[in-house]
C-alpha cells in the first residue's frame, strides 16, 4: 500500500505522462532544434557569400548558387594533428587571401569570449596559431589591418599587433590588469551598451583607436562556486550597482608600430559619462565619438583630432527621459562598427525620438563648436518621415541614395523591410510582400542587391531564402527546417490567436492567446500569463517563439489557456510616448497594465476562469511576476518568478538608471517599482527560481526577498540551480528540469483538470 501511495505521489509531482514526454522531446532531444543558415559572410561585394559546413568553408556564387570549396578540413588541420580545427567563428582579410579562425572559445561572461586564433594563408597553405607563447584560449577580438598584413587582438586586457609575415608581436598597451582594461570593455558596458570589440583600425592602418576603462573603485560582486572543488571558489566581477561608482572611460589613439597613446580630450568626468560609439571619419583624419551623460538623457557626437586629442561637440540629442544609443546589430555585423555613413562619410545616420517617433536622420559635422555646451551645427535632416517607428536600420546603399530599415506601421507584432530615398524623403517603400505578414530578418549584401532573408510566424518555423533586392524576389531556399516543421506541427496544432485588449485608460495592448486542442467556448479554463513587461524586450511578436513557445504549447495541450501581453513601456514600435511612459516608475505601470489586460479579457470571454489565473516570467519578467503576485493577489493565484530583480537598487547602473534616473534623485520611484517592498501582498502560491552563478541578475536579490518573505511569515517555494548563469542552461538536463518544474508547479497549484 505504501508503494502504491508513493507511486501515486511521484506521478502527481511529475505531471501527466504526455506532458513529461513532450517536455523531454522539446528540451532533451533534437526533435525541435531550429537549423540556422551559416554563419554566412558576404564576399566580393555581394557577388558571393561563404558558409561554414563542418570544418570546411564553402563559397556560393550569389546569382547562380555555384558552390566552391575555398577551405577544406585538411587545410585547417594543424601540423602533426589528426583533426581539423573546430571553428567557432571566422573572418576574411580584406583581400580574401587570408582567413582568421576562432576556436577553443571560453566564456568570459555573458557574451564576451576568449579563445585561440589561427591564421590560414590561402596562397601558401600555411596554418599557424597567433599569439606566440600566449596561454591557450587567451585572445579576443582579432581583426586584420586594412592592408591585411597584420592582425590586432586583445590579450589580458592589453592591445597587441602581430605582423603576419614575420610573426613579430608588439604590445601597444602594457598597463592592462584586473582594473585597467584596454581594447574591450567592463561588464556593464558590454551588457548594456554592446561594447565588446573595443578598438578600431584607422583606414590607413597606421593607428588604432581604443577604449580604456579604469575599474579602480568599482565594487566587485563575488560569485561563489560551492560544488566544483573541495573548498568554494570565488570569482569577483566588477559590477556597479545603481547609484554607485562607474569605471572611468576614455578613448586613446596609439601608433600601430607602438608608442605612447594620445588621449582624446572628451569633456566631463570620465566616471560620470559613457562613450558608447567610436569610428574613424572618412579618410581617417579624425575620430567620431559618441558620448552619453550619466543620466542618459543627453547624447552627443564629438569629433576628435587623433594627433592632438582636441575634441569638439558637433551634434547633441536630448530627451526628458532617455536617449536610445545602443549600436545596431546589423551595422556591427556589416563592419561599420556603429556608425552608418552617408555622403562619403560627411554625414551619418542617427536614430532619434525627437518628433515623437523613432526616425532615421542624417546628421553631420557642420561647423565648429566653440565650446562644449552648445554645438554649432545644422539640424539633422529627417530621412523617414511619418507616424511610425523605425525599428532598426539594415543597410545604406553604396551610392548613398537609399536607406533600408525595419518597421511595422500598422501592426506592432510584425517586422517588415522598407526603404526610403535619402535625397527625397517621403513615403517609404515597402519591400516585404504585403502577402507575407510576420517576422522578417535580412542580412543585406554590401551592394544592397541581395539579402539572406529569414522569415517566420508565430505558428510557422523559420525558413531562410536568398532574395534579390529591391524586388524581394526569392532566388532559392537556403534552409527550410523541414524536420522542425514536421515535429512541431502536431504540438502547434492547437488554436492560437493574436488579440487587441482595450484598457479603461484608453490604451490598447497587443497580446496572444493559445488554447487547448479540444477547446470549447462553453468551458472555463485556467489562464497562465507569460510576462516580460520591461523596456528591454517584447513578447507579443508574430515570430516563431522557439522552445519556450513550444513549452507554452505543451501547457495549452494540458488544458490551459496561455496568454501574453505587451504593456506600455515595452519597446514595441508604437511611438515615443508608448515606449517611454514608464520612465522613473519601472514595474508600476507594467503591473497595472497586465492586471487590467487579464480582467478586460475575462470580461470579453466566458472561457477564462478568473479564479484560476497564474503568471510566470524570467529576468524582468520574473520581477513583474513578483509585482503581479504581490500587487494583484486577488487575481493572480500562482506564479513562477525566474531570476528576478526584487529590488531595483541591486541591478546595474546603465540599465536601471536609464529607465529610473539616479537613485539619489528618485528614491520613491525605486521604492514603488521594486516588488520586494510589496511582498506583504502575497497570498497565492509562489515559486522563485534562480541560478547562484548569475553574473547579471544576482542571486543576492532572491536571498533578500526570501528574508523579507520569511519576516512576513509568508509561505513560498524556492528552486536553486548551483552555479547556473542567468540563462539557467548549463549542465546536463538543466533546461528540462527547469521547465518541468515550472509546469509541475502550475499543475499542482492551478490544476487544469479536476482529479
Amino acid at each position: 500500500m505504501h508503494r502504491l501511495l508513493l507511486f501515486g505521489l511521484i506521478s502527481s509531482l511529475c505531471g501527466s505522462d504526455e506532458l513529461n514526454q513532450t517536455l523531454k522531446r522539446i528540451f532533451d532531444s533534437n526533435a525541435f532544434e531550429e537549423k540556422r543558415f551559416g554563419p554566412a559572410r558576404w564576399v566580393k561585394n555581394g557577388a558571393a557569400f561563404t558558409t561554414l559546413e563542418g570544418s570546411a568553408i564553402i563559397e556560393h556564387e550569389t546569382a547562380t548558387g555555384t558552390r566552391t570549396t575555398l577551405v577544406d578540413p585538411k587545410s585547417l588541420t594543424p601540423e602533426g594533428g589528426h583533426l581539423p580545427l573546430a571553428i567557432d567563428d571566422y573572418r576574411w582579410s580584406g583581400d580574401g587571401k587570408k582567413l582568421l579562425v576562432f576556436t577553443n572559445s571560453q566564456k568570459v561572461w555573458r557574451q564576451n569570449t576568449r579563445g585561440d586564433y589561427w591564421l590560414l594563408d590561402r596562397t601558401s597553405g600555411k596554418l599557424r596559431k597567433l599569439g606566440g607563447d600566449a596561454p591557450a584560449a587567451s585572445l579576443m577580438f582579432a581583426k586584420f589591418s586594412p592592408d591585411s598584413e597584420r592582425v590586432a587582438y586583445v590579450r589580458a586586457n592589453n592591445l597587441y599587433v602581430e605582423e603576419l609575415a614575420t610573426g613579430k608581436i608588439r604590445a601597444l598597451t602594457t598597463d592592462g590588469s584586473a582594473t585597467i582594461v584596454n581594447g574591450t570593455s567592463d561588464w556593464v558596458n558590454e551588457e548594456e551598451l554592446n561594447l565588446r570589440d573595443g578598438y578600431r583600425w584607422s583606414p590607413d592602418g597606421r593607428s588604432i583607436a581604443f577604449w580604456n576603462f579604469d575599474l579602480s573603485g568599482v565594487e566587485t560582486f563575488p560569485l561563489v562556486n560551492n560544488t566544483d572543488s573541495l573548498y568554494p571558489a570565488i570569482q569577483k566581477i566588477p559590477y556597479p550597482k545603481a547609484g554607485t561608482k562607474n569605471s572611468a572611460v576614455r578613448i586613446g589613439v596609439v601608433p600601430a608600430e607602438g608608442g605612447k597613446a594620445r588621449w582624446m580630450d572628451v569633456p566631463g568626468d570620465p566616471r560620470e559619462h559613457y562613450l558608447f560609439r567610436l569610428g574613424w571619419v572618412a579618410g581617417g583624419s579624425s575620430l567620431a565619438i559618441g558620448q552619453l551623460n550619466r543620466k542618459q538623457n543627453t547624447a552627443a557626437i564629438l569629433v576628435a583630432d587623433p594627433k592632438t586629442g582636441a575634441a569638439k561637440v558637433v551634434f547633441r540629442d536630448t530627451d526628458e527621459t532617455w536617449v536610445d544609443v545602443a549600436e545596431n546589430e546589423q551595422s556591427v555585423r556589416a563592419g561599420t562598427e556603429g556608425f552608418e555613413w552617408l555622403d562619403d562619410g560627411k554625414r551619418y545616420v542617427w536614430l532619434s525620438d525627437r518628433d515623437g517617433w523613432r526616425h532615421a536622420y542624417a546628421a553631420g559635422f557642420d561647423g565648429p563648436a566653440p565650446n562644449h555646451t552648445e554645438p554649432n551645427h545644422t539640424e539633422p535632416r529627417l530621412l523617414t518621415p511619418g507616424a511610425y517607428d523605425v525599428v532598426a536600420t539594415q543597410a545604406i546603399a553604396p551610392d548613398g541614395k537609399w536607406i533600408y530599415f525595419l518597421a511595422s506601421p500598422q501592426d506592432a507584432t510584425q517586422r517588415l523591410l522598407y526603404r526610403a530615398a535619402v535625397d527625397r524623403p517621403g513615403e517609404p517603400e515597402l519591400l516585404t510582400p504585403a502577402t507575407q505578414p510576420g517576422w522578417h530578418h535580412y542580412d543585406i549584401s554590401p551592394d544592397c542587391k541581395w539579402a539572406v532573408h529569414t522569415y517566420s510566424r508565430f505558428h510557422r518555423p523559420p525558413v531562410v531564402e536568398l532574395l534579390r533586392l529591391p524586388e524581394h524576389r526569392v532566388v532559392r531556399r537556403l534552409e527550410e527546417n523541414k524536420v522542425l516543421r514536421t515535429n512541431a506541427a502536431a504540438l502547434a496544432a492547437a488554436p492560437a490567436e493574436f488579440l487587441k485588449v482595450s484598457l479603461d485608460s484608453g490604451v490598447t495592448l497587443d497580446g496572444w492567446l493559445m488554447k487547448p486542442p479540444n477547446y470549447s467556448p462553453r468551458r472555463k479554463y485556467p489562464l497562465i500569463v507569460y510576462v516580460y513587461g520591461e523596456p528591454a524586450g517584447v513578447t507579443v511578436t508574430d515570430a516563431w517563439p522557439g522552445k519556450r513557445g513550444l513549452f507554452h504549447r505543451a501547457l495549452a495541450n494540458e488544458g490551459y489557456l496561455v496568454a501574453s501581453f505587451d504593456n506600455r513601456g515595452t519597446p514595441a514600435p508604437k511611438g515615443r510616448a508608448w515606449r517611454k511612459s514608464i520612465y522613473g516608475e519601472v514595474g508600476v505601470l507594467s503591473a497595472q497594465d497586465q492586471t487590467e489586460a487579464v480582467l478586460a479579457l475575462g470580461r470579453l470571454r466566458s472561457d477564462i476562469d478568473l479564479a484560476r489565473v497564474g503568471v510566470w516570467g524570467w529576468s524582468g519578467g520574473g520581477s513583474n511576476t513578483l509585482n503581479l503576485m504581490f500587487r494583484s493577489p486577488e487575481l493572480f493565484k500562482a506564479g513562477v518568478s525566474v531570476a528576478p530583480v526584487p529590488d531595483q537598487k541591486l541591478y546595474d547602473t546603465i540599465y536601471q538608471e536609464r529607465y529610473m534616473g539616479l537613485p539619489g534623485e528618485n528614491a520613491e520611484g525605486y521604492r514603488i517599482g521594486s516588488p520586494i517592498n510589496f511582498a506583504e501582498g502575497l497570498s497565492g502560491k509562489l515559486l522563485i527560481v534562480h541560478g547562484t552563478g548569475d553574473d547579471n541578475v544576482h542571486y543576492q536579490g532572491t536571498e533578500k526577498l526570501i528574508n523579507r518573505l520569511i519576516a512576513l511569515r509568508k509561505t513560498f517555494d524556492v528552486m536553486v540551480y548551483p552555479n547556473r548563469s542567468h540563462a539557467i542552461a548549463e549542465g546536463e538536463g538543466t533546461s528540462l528540469h527547469l521547465y518541468s518544474r515550472i509546469a509541475r508547479y502550475f499543475e499542482e497549484n492551478l490544476p487544469a483538470r479536476v482529479k
